[in-house]
């Protein structure tokens, strides 16, 4: 887990890191500072967290746990979530989370008064959380939306005539109505796009030397096109690939190709044409996955959404990964 620069503060204050959605828990005299995941209106803690915080060997925790749900206490479907992990050496692993309420029921069983502790400290958390996470939202689209109003103007002025600049105005424009689905999404009032699950064609680091050398071909570039700068490229093919325990990390085959585009536009692997290189290999994953055309022939995704999504992935905060992906999802999924 990334370490965090921990300000001194009183128990129950809540620092965010470049994570995003993690908070410092910091226990009564410094004896212990957790990070602790807060997601769907709950705090979570994996098995070797709660250990840290309560005092005790993590097989001790482990076993309160189990007797839990042995004895219906709890019902794991509502108290634990996989949470997928890269290790040091590269590889994913599934770590089990539990949320606040197996939280507080190992704690009264181990250590009741720092599980009070914790309790108080997450509950206020949580309503701060949001309180200010809704009228953040809120403010935020309400400034978007004014903001779409004067880019409709400007789509018309003469001194805008690059292509692509052009373009990527016109689908903000264009999903005005989108990004309210996008919040409607956000807090749980529509459901995710439907994805495709199948068994899914990858592209070779060979397949993607070659696409490359066409694309330089195509452009008339030279010398520092699609030159690499290191192994990325080869990640970025083989994540959106890779197994856990026999079952695909990303099981739907859009899951694959929007976090395939992301990847290898953050990766910069060359030292020139990052983009027109990711989208390329992007649109190539499509096309041998039967997702970019429809039945009827046409294209599944614009041009200039293409642009869109493409400079959005480029420009975004690794934090808004998340939030990135869930649109590329629903510009490419098969309803579309």
């Amino acid at each position: 887990m990334m370490k965090s620069r921990v300000m001194e503060k009183e128990v129950g204050w809540p620092v965010k890191n470049s994570r995003g959605e993690i908070v410092i828990y910091r226990a009564p005299g410094g004896r212990s500072v957790i990070e602790v995941c807060l997601d769907k209106e709950s705090v979570w803690l994996d098995a070797r967290q709660m250990a840290t915080l309560f005092g005790r060997d993590r097989t001790v925790i482990v076993r309160h746990i189990r007797n839990i749900y042995s004895t219906n206490e709890l019902a794991p479907d509502s108290t634990c979530a996989k949470n997928a992990q890269v290790a040091a050496d590269g590889k994913v692993r599934q770590v089990n989370l539990y949320n606040l309420d197996m939280i507080i029921s190992v704690g009264y069983r181990v250590n009741s008064k720092r599980g009070t502790q914790f309790r108080i400290w997450a509950t206020n958390v949580l309503r701060e959380h949001i309180v200010k996470g809704y009228t953040a939202n809120t403010r935020r689209l309400t400034e978007l939306k004014q903001s779409l109003q004067l880019v409709e103007h400007v789509l018309n002025r003469p001194d805008i005539d690059t292509d692509q600049a052009k373009a990527l105005l016109r689908v903000v424009t264009d999903y005005a109505r989108a990004l309210d689905l996008l919040d409607d999404y956000d807090h749980k009032r529509i459901p995710k796009a439907e994805i495709a699950i199948g068994p899914a064609k990858g592209i070779s680091y060979e397949e993607a030397l070659e696409i490359i050398d066409r694309l330089r071909e195509k452009f008339g570039a030279a010398g520092l096109f699609g030159r690499e700068k290191d192994d990325s490229l080869h990640s970025s093919l083989n994540a959106v690939m890779q197994t856990f325990d026999g079952e695909d990390v990303y099981p739907g085959l859009e899951e694959k190709a929007a976090n395939l585009l992301y990847f290898l536009v953050k990766n910069h692997s060359f030292v020139d044409g990052n983009k027109r290189i990711a989208a390329a290999l992007f649109l190539w994953f499509m096309d041998k996955n039967s997702l970019l055309y429809r039945k009827d022939g046409t294209k599944r995704i614009a041009d200039n959404a293409l642009v869109a999504i493409t400079l959005l992935a480029a420009e975004s905060s690794p934090k808004e990964k998340e939030a990135i992906v869930h649109i590329i999802l629903n510009l490419i999924n098969k309803k579309n």
